[in-house]
């Protein structure tokens, strides 16, 4: 299955981050569900945007 990098900016805990990953579809869903693999439970994570990695 082809994947794509994408670079995910976010809020966690209200901080702004960003981090890469490689994503099939590029959703907001899936976005999030990386995010949750990389950060413990509970945290908070907001403003999701994600975009292709140049």
């Amino acid at each position: 299955m082809e994947t794509t990098k994408y670079v995910i900016k976010y809020k966690l805990d209200g901080e702004r981050r960003f981090e890469f990953a490689q994503l099939q579809t590029g959703s907001e869903e899936e976005a999030r569900a990386a995010l949750e693999k990389i950060h413990k439970s509970d945290v908070v994570i907001t403003e999701i945007k994600v975009s292709k990695a140049l």
